[in-house]
């Protein structure tokens, strides 16, 4: 289609004259040049890779505190005073001591400050993982000898009862308690996981995120969400059971709490209802008072502040054996590298992590950069969350991702920058260094009630499915599978089921896409689908043939069964009847080609096309996204095959990725008369009929001159 200016003819209309493409180096070539580019220092471009580092470097001097400065100490401010009594509740699932869950916190928060491209996602402890991260602590924990988990610290939780297989094993570490193992399982997941993100990200891999689709993340979140609920239930009754790992965990948690029931604390019991109601009150009239609150309501601070000051003046713990939080010591630990052994224990393990961690903090930036009106750098954001892993894990730090609840609330009390990042780590730093020991007498069932409530947003997405069927059965199926293998199996299976299904999803809906026949809207210039729209004026002698979807070796059949049923016209199969019987033998019995009678009178070509009822077909490649080699070798076989029945194959609206696939297949570029590239291939599905159109009649003039 390469076209002179020089040599259009005139008053013909406009002509596209494409443009030449400049020399591709070799490979040899072009890694020479990229190894150059990138040992080139100078000291513009270090500090370009600085700021593309830290971005913080570059928003921070065109920070404008008249605008900016209040709303982000008012949501930073908001935000520690949630982060505070949700990391000491997350302890629970995590299976460490609250103090773990504040440091986490707090230096996430400053390094996300640093390097993070969103202005208001937070980044912190997220229950899902921290359902994760207790699981693999509670089955090391059970394979070094110690005995079952408690689900956190407490008054008796340091005694462990010694597992004589696992001390045989050598698992059992001699230097560590209980507590201080479990923070080290923890630390060492915490690094592989950061590892693993921070790898993604310098691999430019941060569109892999993308696959992990909205209805599985949501399907994740509510069976996650279901499992972090009944483990939560034996806290609410005050009863004694196992945590129970592996499949059917929730099952078997359920019958354990079933046979228990009986020996529910009572005081447990009384406070979990009361504590239930009025956090779900207080969610009621902060959800239906948004507009007129400039402050969400504190209400999980006020609900552990009072239960804390019952709890210890009323001496629930002596006088009825209500578990509580136990001593939380002050300060910082010193720092420590995690254990090279438990990092290969748990590499598999991290997986998971990894992948969650970064799909929810990926999937939130971008979510409140496109309501907010700025962009943000997905690689940029999985080296962040990475290093929000990689570097506390050496100050006894577990892992951490965006959360969705935190971020709402940060948006809806004026956040403008991650400025308010650091107020919210200030405030998690006078907690660490002076308040911590207040909470000692906090009961556990509270913290449980802050973490049943925090479900509310996750469970209620059930509510979804049926609008989620409606528009898209894959998706609901994806949703429901996702969400019950998470429930019923594990979460890590889920996560694993869903990831499938996504794929199996998108696979299934590119191998058997629509296909149609179009025919023209009156006298435009337009066709459309003639089983969807009615009036339309097919064009006589020419079948003009739609497949919304890439062609490529798996529908490659699909594609051949749909052009044949809609056209009526196996081109395949008669080519090789014709082949087989010949010309003399198809004439002399009156063979019909698909059953019809062939016109005496005419040429092979006219006899077949005419009982084929077409004598053009026109391929609309305006949904063709990509062809693969199959793709080609089949349009390339398709052709041969038309050809040898009489019938011309158009290609219309191909996009420039498939003309050069086509290019590079050998399809164009045959200097044979019709078959070269302006011959076969159109700007529009009009011209392309127009086109057989016109080459019908020419071979119509000839036979009646002759």
């Amino acid at each position: 289609m390469e076209v002179s200016a020089e040599g259009a003819p005139q008053g013909t209309g406009p002509v596209l004259v494409r443009r030449r493409s400049p020399g591709s180096l070799g490979l040899h070539e072009m890694l020479k040049a990229r190894l150059w580019h990138s040992c080139t220092c100078s000291t513009q471009r270090a500090w370009t890779l600085v700021q593309d580092l830290l971005p913080a470097t570059h928003w921070l001097r065109q920070y404008r505190p008249r605008e900016a400065l209040v709303g982000d100490v008012m949501s930073g401010l908001v935000i520690g005073i949630i982060l505070v009594p949700q990391a000491i509740a997350y302890s629970l699932l995590a299976g460490l001591q609250p103090i773990y869950s504040l440091y986490t916190s707090f230096f996430a928060n400053l390094i996300y400050f640093l390097m993070g491209t969103s202005h208001h996602v937070s980044v912190g402890i997220f229950s899902l993982l921290c359902l994760m991260v207790g699981q693999v602590v509670d089955r090391e924990l059970l394979l070094a000898g110690f005995g079952p988990a408690q689900e956190g610290p407490g008054p008796g939780d340091n005694s462990s009862t010694i597992n004589a297989s696992a001390a045989v094993a050598g698992l059992r570490p001699q230097d560590c308690d209980q507590d201080c193992y479990a923070i080290r399982v923890a630390t060492a997941l915490t690094l592989v996981a950061g590892i693993y993100q921070v790898l993604l990200g310098m691999l430019r891999l941060g569109f892999v995120s993308a696959y992990l689709s909205q209805p599985l993340l949501d399907g994740f979140a509510m069976g996650a969400s279901v499992t972090i609920l009944t483990s939560q239930l034996k806290h609410l009754l005050g009863v004694r059971i196992p945590r129970h790992q592996g499949p059917g965990m929730v099952v078997s948690t359920w019958l354990s709490l079933v046979r228990g029931a009986g020996q529910a604390n009572l005081c447990d019991v009384v406070t979990s209802a009361t504590c239930l109601a009025v956090l779900l009150a207080g969610k009621e009239l902060s959800e239906r008072c948004q507009r007129r609150l400039k402050v969400p309501l504190p209400t999980e601070l006020v609900v552990i502040v009072a239960a804390t000051m019952v709890s210890h003046f009323g001496q629930l713990h002596e006088r009825f054996g209500s578990s509580v939080a136990g001593d939380i010591p002050t300060g910082f630990v010193a720092p420590r590298v995690p254990d090279l052994g438990l990092m290969w224990r748990v590499v598999l393990d991290a997986v998971p992590l990894a992948l969650v961690g970064s799909a929810f903090s990926i999937s939130l930036a971008e979510m409140f950069a496109r309501s907010h009106g700025y962009s943000v750098r997905a690689n940029q954001e999985l080296l962040a969350v990475g290093c929000c892993n990689v570097l506390p894990a050496f100050f006894h730090c577990y892992v951490t991702s965006a959360a969705l609840s935190k971020t709402l609330v940060k948006t809806a009390t004026g956040c403008r920058t991650q400025l308010s990042s650091v107020v919210s780590a200030a405030v998690v730093l006078l907690v660490l260094l002076a308040l911590a020991p207040l909470f000692r007498d906090l009961q556990r069932c509270v913290l449980a009630c802050v973490i049943v409530v925090s479900l509310r947003g996750a469970l209620r997405k059930v509510r979804d499915v049926p609008q989620l069927w409606r528009l898209s059965p894959a998706d609901a199926l994806v949703w429901v599978a996702t969400a019950a293998t998470c429930a019923l199996v594990t979460v890590e299976v889920g996560l694993l089921a869903g990831i499938l299904l996504s794929l199996l999803s998108l696979a299934g809906r590119t191998q058997r896409p629509r296909a149609a026949l179009l025919a023209q809207i009156g006298d435009s210039g337009f066709y459309e689908d003639t089983a969807e729209f009615e009036g339309l004026v097919p064009e006589p002698g020419v079948r003009i043939f739609r497949f919304a979807g890439p062609l490529y070796y798996a529908n490659k059949d699909f594609f051949l069964r749909s052009l044949s049923s809609l056209t009526g016209l196996d081109a395949g199969r008669a080519a090789t009847r014709k082949k087989e019987r010949g010309l003399e033998a198809r004439v002399s019995e009156g063979d019909p080609v698909e059953g019809m009678d062939l016109g005496p009178g005419t040429s092979t070509a006219a006899l077949v096309s005419t009982a084929a009822g077409f004598h053009a077909v026109v391929i609309d490649c305006a949904p063709l996204l990509f062809l693969d080699a199959a793709g080609v070798a089949t349009l390339r076989d398709l052709r041969r095959d038309y050809a040898a029945l009489g019938v011309t194959l158009l290609l219309a609206c191909c996009s420039p990725l498939v003309r050069d696939t086509l290019r590079r297949g050998s399809f164009l570029g045959e200097d044979q008369g019709d078959l070269t590239e302006d011959g076969q291939l159109f700007h529009s599905v009009h011209s392309a009929v127009q086109r057989a159109r016109a080459r019908h009649r020419v071979p119509a003039a000839t036979d009646t001159a002759l």
